[in-house]
C-alpha cells in the first residue's frame, strides 16, 4: 500500500483477541499500530490524531455499543465495528451513530484490512454476512407505511444522516440555517426522534440516506 501508512487503533476489552488484532495489524504492510486500549475511557486518554481509524468492539466496560461508537466519532475518528454481536438493532444503531463500518468477530484477517482501507479513504463497508438485515430493513421500509414528510424535509434529513452541520445543510439548499432548523424542529415533532443519532438511524430505515456535500 503505498502513501503514509493508515493509523490504526484497537479497542476491545478481551486480551486475547486485542493482542491478535494487534499482531495482525504489525504484521500488515502500510499500517501503523497507534493504540490498544480495554476501554473507549482508556483509548481517548492516548490523546491519538484525528481520523484514526479504531477497531471498536461494542461490549466494553463504561461506555459501550452506539454510546461508544458516537464517543469514538465525536473526537474525530473513524470507527470500524468489530463486534461478537450482529442483530439488526447492534448493526443499525451502530451505523446511525456514526460507525463507517461493521464486521463479526468470524472475519478473517484479510477482510478486516480491506474494510480498514476502505474505511480510511472515507468509504463504508458492511460485512456480507450482515448485509441482508440491511436489505431486510429496506424491505420492511417498502412493505411499511412511509413517513409523512415533506421533499424538503427528506431532503434535510438524508444530509444531516450523511454527517453534514446545519450551516452546511443550510448553503446546499440555498436556505439559512434558521430554515434548516425550523425544518429539524417539523421532523423531530412529527418523529418523536430529539437527537441526530435518532434522526441519522430514522434516515436509515427510511431509506432517504444520501452521500454528503463535500
Amino acid at each position: 500500500m503505498s502513501g503514509p501508512a493508515v493509523e490504526v487503533s484497537v479497542v476491545e476489552d478481551h486480551p486475547l483477541y486485542r493482542a491478535a488484532l494487534v499482531g495482525s495489524l504489525t504484521e500488515t504492510p502500510g499500517v501503523r499500530v497507534g493504540a490498544a486500549a480495554r476501554s473507549v475511557e482508556e483509548f481517548l486518554a492516548y490523546r491519538r490524531p484525528a481520523g484514526t481509524v479504531v477497531l471498536l468492539d461494542l461490549s466494553l466496560p463504561g461506555v459501550r455499543g452506539a454510546a461508544a461508537v458516537l464517543t469514538v466519532v465525536e473526537r474525530g475518528h473513524r470507527v470500524l465495528v468489530v463486534s461478537a454481536q450482529s442483530g439488526r438493532d447492534d448493526v443499525l444503531s451502530a451505523i446511525a451513530a456514526g460507525a463507517k463500518g461493521y464486521l463479526t468477530k468470524a472475519a478473517d484477517g484479510d477482510e478486516v484490512i480491506r474494510a480498514i482501507r476502505t474505511v480510511s479513504t472515507g468509504g463504508t463497508y458492511v460485512s456480507p454476512t450482515l448485509a441482508s438485515i440491511l436489505l431486510d430493513s429496506a424491505s420492511r421500509r417498502q412493505a411499511g407505511p412511509r413517513l409523512a414528510l415533506t421533499a424538503r424535509e427528506r431532503q434535510v434529513l438524508s444530509l444531516l444522516a450523511a454527517g453534514e452541520r446545519d450551516v452546511d445543510i443550510a448553503r446546499a439548499l440555498s436556505v439559512s440555517v434558521r430554515t434548516i432548523r425550523s425544518h429539524l424542529d417539523r421532523i423531530r415533532e412529527k418523529t418523536g426522534r430529539r437527537r441526530r443519532p435518532e434522526l441519522t438511524r430514522l434516515a436509515i430505515e427510511e431509506g432517504i440516506v444520501m452521500a454528503g456535500i463535500r
